[in-house]
């Protein structure tokens, strides 16, 4: 147990009594942890998946101010995890839509919206009006940067990621706990690290992790219960096990000095219009977009399935020169993406607007996309009703 990280604020008027009777009678809560709530300024980075749904939960339970940051705008894709946007959203600010969520639940609590992207040279100035952090971004580079920027300022970072059927909760707070760094001192290649957009994720994992996220924010700043500090929670949602990693403070570390490059120390981003997801080829071909769909496989390989309608240059040929004859744009697809990813990139530097499918025809056949081929007769064609494949 840690002390409260905020002192608390004034005395309780009779209507807050009132909306917080259920809090206030919980064994070690009482008014005084609420009054700390009300006292307290918690600034969100993100208002997607993981902010959408920890940030009602901190406005219910008291937190006097929100700050969020995030410059993009709603999108119809963001909508079956995001359930703090809805359809008449669309294309407004994610902040002006969570900003409105939270005043539909409490009026009386102040949300700051910060229309911007967290980058180095902002983020520091706007942690200054605020005492604590929580990262629910969706890329490593803004996690370092919210992990150093926290470190710099001695206030603690409550963060959390998604992906796919996994989540991970956990605090970072120097002089308190180890840190990001000490957990994952270095980040993945860029070309290894998938986004929700390319991997998916289960929309009710956005609320599970998000809800205990908010509950470590709330535990931080009543005192109240032991934080996640030194530990790492997962969350398998398809087994519905969680388990927890211990980890300490690596004291080989180097100290830290002051923000970094993040998007050097993350690698070079791939270029966002580089590639599509299996999904984004589906919708384009049910919309009956043109395209040169290229495959980029051997010939037996494209036998025994391929997506219809497509070409055949295996990537051999595109290394030594070869190229397709079209003004077309090039969607490029292997059976996983190595090559395809490859070609694609080939192809680009010759002048074609390529892009290659994450994943390639194993995650186009997983969704349900339709392949043809020698081995429809025994998987495929269950695999284009939705029944998927064997690995």
């Amino acid at each position: 147990m840690t002390p409260g990280l905020i002192e608390p604020g004034p005395a309780l008027e009779p209507d807050r009594i009132t909306r917080y009777s259920r809090q206030l009678m919980l064994p070690g809560f009482g008014e005084t942890a609420q009054r700390r709530l009300a006292a307290s300024r918690v600034l969100v980075i993100g208002a997607g998946g993981l902010g959408s749904a920890l940030v009602p939960a901190l406005a219910g339970a008291g937190v006097g101010t929100i700050g969020i940051v995030d410059d993009d705008l709603v999108e119809l894709s963001n909508l079956h995890r995001q359930l703090s946007h809805g359809v008449a959203d669309i294309g407004r600010a994610k902040v002006d839509s969570l900003a409105e969520t939270v005043r539909a639940i409490d009026p009386a609590c102040t949300v700051h919206r910060h229309r911007e992207r967290a980058v180095a040279a902002n983020l520091p100035g706007l942690l200054a009006d605020y005492d604590l952090l929580v990262d629910g971004s969706d890329n490593f580079a803004t996690r370092y940067l919210a992990n150093d920027t926290a470190e710099l300022a001695g206030k603690p970072l409550v963060w959390g990621s998604i992906l796919r059927f996994h989540g991970q909760v956990g605090i970072a707070w120097k002089g308190h706990g180890p840190t990001f760094r000490d957990l994952f001192p270095a980040p993945p290649p860029a070309d290894e690290a998938l986004s929700c957009e390319l991997g998916g994720v289960l929309p009710s994992l956005c609320t599970a992790i998000g809800s205990l996220m908010a509950t470590e924010v709330v535990k931080l700043i009543t005192g109240v219960g032991e934080p996640l500090l030194g530990r790492v929670l997962f969350y398998d949602a398809l087994t519905a096990r969680t388990r927890e990693i211990a980890y300490a403070v690596d004291e080989t570390r180097e100290e830290l000095t002051g923000l970094d490059d993040y998007e050097v120390l993350c690698g070079t981003a791939p270029d966002p219009g580089a590639s599509i997801s299996a999904a984004e080829l589906l919708r384009r071909r049910r919309a009956g977009e043109r395209m040169l769909l290229l495959d980029v496989r051997e010939a037996e390989e494209a036998a025994l399935r391929r997506i219809p309608g497509g070409s055949l240059l295996p990537v051999g040929r595109i290394d030594a020169g070869e190229g397709p004859e079209t003004a077309l744009p090039v969607v490029v697809y292997c059976e996983k993406d190595p090559r395809s990813r490859r070609a694609a990139a080939a192809l680009r530097e010759r002048g074609f607007d390529a892009v290659h499918v994450v994943g390639g025809i194993r995650s186009y056949v997983e969704i349900g996309g339709e392949v043809v081929g020698d081995a429809d007769r025994q998987t495929d064609t269950s695999a284009a009703r939705g029944e998927g494949v064997p690995a």
